[in-house]
């Protein structure tokens, strides 16, 4: 069985607006042109799987309900647009307030439970974050990684020469699939 190509999104400052620490549905609000942006990555073969770090949690400013209520607001804002992930994993853990793990971005873990459960070939996958420590996956596997200029992407400026950059999540997605073979 070959494994599927994915596309493993940041939330926050990728795909939907950041907000700091966002524990209000209320406040969800995708990011113009992602809904198309997902479409044309499904629509190419590839699993839709989000990663993100949610250190809110282990700080104590989001509890576990309110963070379930703004994954559900995410999730049904997307499929309102058609659109139906195939996964999202987060890390509810702070070096400074849970202690150290192996699921924090820039760390693996997440992408590898991800592969496994979902048969993904991490070499030949797409990687999209708003900061570098989203993309160390790709380094790390050799999948093609971009830094997004949304969220907190405005701001990285030293970027390994092996990750791509561009303003959004539409241009990711026309710089990534022009050049697929």
């Amino acid at each position: 069985m070959r494994l599927r190509r994915a596309a493993f999104l940041d939330r926050d400052g990728t795909l939907i607006v950041e907000r700091h620490y966002l524990s209000d549905p209320g406040g969800v609000e995708l990011i113009p042109g992602v809904v198309e942006a997902l479409g044309r990555l499904r629509e190419s073969g590839h699993a839709l799987v989000v990663v993100t770090n949610q250190s809110g949690l282990a700080r104590g400013l989001i509890t576990p309900e309110e963070y379930e209520r703004v994954t559900a607001r995410f999730i049904e804002l997307l499929g309102a647009g058609g659109i139906e992930l195939d996964g999202i994993y987060h890390c509810p853990h702070h070096p400074d307030h849970s202690g150290p793990c192996r699921c924090r971005k820039p760390g693996t873990e997440l992408f590898e439970i991800a592969a496994g459960e979902l048969g993904l070939d991490l070499a030949r996958s797409l990687y999209v974050g708003d900061r570098i420590r989203d993309l160390v996956a790709a380094l790390e596997f050799g999948g093609r990684g971009y830094l997004v200029r949304t969220g907190y992407g405005a701001s990285e400026v030293e970027i390994p020469a092996e990750i791509g950059v561009a303003s959004d999540l539409r241009g990711v997605v026309e710089a990534y699939l022009g050049g697929l073979t």
